[in-house]
């Protein structure tokens, strides 16, 4: 490479990695406190946590990675126009059309990697996600049992704890009340703990120094007994198996899983087919779109001359947020048959180029031009108009003191 590219590709890289990084930390500080919430009050370990977490992290960086690469490009070529460099490199011959040859490096190294991640990563992670989900709610993670309350396993069994110590092993205090074929058990013990058994839908619950009370309805009066020990077997409720991936959300499918629904599956559900062929096109239109961002991101990065202003980095931020809601908006609408989806999605496609090449044209092939100058202008003058608006602090004038004429 030569030597401007790679002063341009170590420019870019950092605020990047750096955009990317920060926004990936963010959501996942979002989701970690709801994820906590939820695996808490269903009574989950706390490693699930971050099982979820890692599950989540794939549609979180299919997100940042536009975002990223767009804002890597744009602070980049900011910087180098703050601080006169790009005036040097154009006078020296070197063109936008030269200088973009590193962001596209860039641009195609993500994309390729974008595409991959929504094509099979992604699907496959949010259905291990939401078999966690499943697992949770079901109990098959071993949902933890909650001292100084009735807690309710299964159907016909009641289980309360008065104290745990030694991580769950040792149990204290024990009411157990279990119904089974019309008999009812009721005991007590002053201590207990879980042992596991061959089977693996069985454990015994092992009493010590209790009381137990049988009563059926064919019993004419209830039987009571004491004991030293008492192993008291209790079936574990069964789990039903988490369905197949797909069955509930199309966005479990794999691309070429997809395709195949959406345009080669003839006895498919018509409402299924226009879900998948919203969600192929979405997930088209979104990683394709990152070709543009490299020459969004010049057409933003470059302030008038005299000036620092960041409104391009505003701009740029809310185009592509927007879009993405666009976009999102119009998956909806096509899945639901309210739109045709190729139109919905591909219409905002193409009137964004529009746009952007429009944009770049006038950064890059008009002598001054600015692609969002009106703005630019209605920006400065809000800026003062604000500024003359907010009162100033008085400055406050200390008194001179009068210096002792000298003797």
């Amino acid at each position: 490479m030569a030597l401007i590219d790679r002063y341009l590709a170590k420019t870019i890289f950092l605020p990047l990695m750096g955009t990317l990084l920060l926004a990936a930390m963010l959501l996942v500080l979002d989701k970690m406190l709801r994820l906590f919430d939820f695996v808490v009050a269903l009574g989950g370990p706390v490693s699930v946590v971050f099982e979820m977490l890692a599950n989540s992290l794939p549609e979180y960086f299919a997100l940042g990675i536009p975002i990223g690469l767009l804002l890597g490009v744009l602070l980049a070529f900011r910087k180098l126009a703050l601080s006169s460099e790009l005036d040097a490199l154009r006078g020296i011959g070197v063109g936008y059309g030269r200088m973009l040859r590193v962001p596209y490096m860039y641009a195609v190294v993500l994309l390729i990697l974008n595409l991959f991640i929504v094509s099979y990563v992604e699907p496959y992670a949010r259905y291990n996600y939401e078999g966690l989900r499943f697992d949770l709610r079901s109990g098959s993670l071993g949902a933890s049992i909650k001292v100084g309350e009735f807690n309710r396993l299964g159907d016909d069994l009641t289980l309360r704890i008065d104290r745990s110590e030694e991580e769950g092993t040792q149990l204290s205090g024990i009411f157990v009340a279990a119904e089974d074929d019309g008999m009812r058990v009721s005991a007590t013990a002053a201590e207990g703990t879980f042992l596991a058994t061959d089977d693996p839908d069985t454990i015994i619950f092992r009493l010590i120094n209790g009381r137990l009370i049988q009563d059926a309805d064919n019993f004419p009066t209830p039987r009571t007994l004491a004991f030293d020990q008492y192993d008291f077997p209790i079936s574990l409720p069964e789990v039903s198996a988490f369905r197949a991936r797909g069955l509930d959300t199309i966005r479990e499918l794999y691309m070429p899983e997809l395709a195949r629904l959406a345009y080669a599956s003839p006895e498919a559900d018509p409402e299924m087919q226009l879900a998948a062929r919203a969600n192929l096109h979405f997930r088209l239109v979104e990683a394709l779109m990152m070709l543009m961002l490299p020459l969004l991101a010049i057409a933003l990065a470059v302030p008038p001359k005299r000036s620092s202003s960041s409104l391009g980095i505003f701009v740029a931020i809310v185009m592509v947020v927007t879009y993405h809601k666009i976009n999102q908006y119009a998956e909806g609408a096509g899945a639901q048959g309210r739109l045709n989806p190729e139109l919905a999605l591909y219409i905002p496609f193409f009137g964004l180029i529009a746009l952007i090449s429009w944009m770049y044209h006038v950064i890059a092939h008009r002598p001054g031009g600015q692609p969002i100058g009106a703005l630019e202008a209605a920006f400065s003058k809000t800026a003062k108009v604000v500024k003359k608006l907010i009162p100033r602090p008085r400055r406050r004038t200390l008194p001179r003191s009068e210096e002792a004429p000298a003797e």
